[in-house]
């Protein structure tokens, strides 16, 4: 039967076995430059990754003035570092430390929220800076939230009440006003995103979700079940997230008597030290939300599964069997 095959094709026209030689070189060659294409797309968005990490690292210490040249160069370091962490993170085939870094735009809305928070009360110095004497926009609008936030016990009141004795009355109202701004943002940037997740829009229904490639640290087979194992840190984390803006100034307090106390006297301190008390406890929820909504995917697939596997008919079984 080979050899019949084998003559078959030996009298075919040699212009038709060209043709498909062709054809299958030409297929070859289209995928190579797409593969190339999308190798080029690759690198272009790990640049623009790293491109973004730093500026973020960067634009305080370039906005705000009187800022040292040591300091300018310790950021510069600093920037470069978390570009090239960023970088090699995304670039490497298996996950590593960063979560959901193939579930987007969940890093993207997380990011998002640290430029708008940052830039934010970046520009609340410049402009306390620069213009002392008038209220720009952001001074007028942390003056409004500053008042309506600073209530007995409140995170703004508790963080005030956390610097040390001693400081002036004007810096600790930029504290305030800083830190209400901040605070605010934040509870935005998170009632968006859970509307996003109550509308639907993430995770997205038409992509796979890979539970190892986004969270590398979670460990599906070890201890109980995983669905209650992703339940459990998500209720962890978001209690830690609603804690944490409570708990953190008394914190501070406490490690007065052990290290050098923490005033944000500087304005660039000032920035890096309001912006991670803020954004710190809402990225905790939002990753407990996160895991929750997995934990929901997972039930749904299993109960799917067990649905299709009720449906099919068993084989019909003699008397014997």
């Amino acid at each position: 039967m080979g050899n019949i095959v084998s003559k078959q094709r030996q009298s075919l026209p040699q212009w038709l076995r060209r043709g498909q030689t062709i054809e299958s070189g030409t297929t070859s060659n289209m995928a190579q430059r797409r593969g190339s294409r999308i190798s080029m797309l690759q690198v272009a968005q790990l640049l623009l990754r790293g491109f973004l990490v730093a500026f973020v690292f960067l634009c305080p210490a370039l906005l705000l003035p009187e800022i040292s040249q040591d300091v300018a160069q310790g950021v510069t370091f600093l920037a470069i570092l978390a570009a090239i962490v960023v970088m090699t993170e995304y670039s490497a085939a298996y996950p590593g430390l960063i979560e959901f870094r193939d579930a987007k735009p969940y890093n993207r809305a997380r990011f998002l929220l640290l430029v708008v928070v940052v830039l934010s009360v970046t520009a609340l110095q410049r402009e306390i800076a620069l213009y002392s004497g008038a209220a720009g926009i952001f001074t007028s609008l942390a003056i409004v939230l500053g008042n309506i936030l600073s209530f007995s016990f409140s995170p703004v009141a508790l963080l005030v009440a956390s610097l040390p004795q001693g400081l002036s009355v004007e810096h600790l109202a930029i504290v305030k006003v800083s830190a209400a701004l901040a605070y605010t943002l934040s509870l935005v940037g998170l009632g968006v995103f859970l509307i996003g997740l109550m509308l639907g829009y993430w995770p997205r229904r038409a992509e796979i979700f890979n539970v190892w490639v986004n969270l590398p640290n979670f460990d599906p087979t070890k201890g109980v079940d995983i669905v209650q194992r992703l339940e459990r840190d998500a209720q962890i984390n978001v209690v830690l997230g609603i804690i944490m803006p409570f708990s953190l100034p008394a914190l501070l307090h406490l490690s007065t008597f052990l290290v050098q106390p923490v005033t944000l006297e500087t304005p660039l301190a000032l920035v890096w030290g309001v912006s991670l008390w803020a954004f710190i406890p809402v990225t905790l929820v939002m990753r407990g939300v996160a895991m929750y909504r997995v934990a929901q995917l997972i039930r749904a697939q299993r109960r799917r599964v067990a649905e299709a596997q009720d449906a099919v008919p068993l084989p019909p079984q003699s008397a014997y069997s």
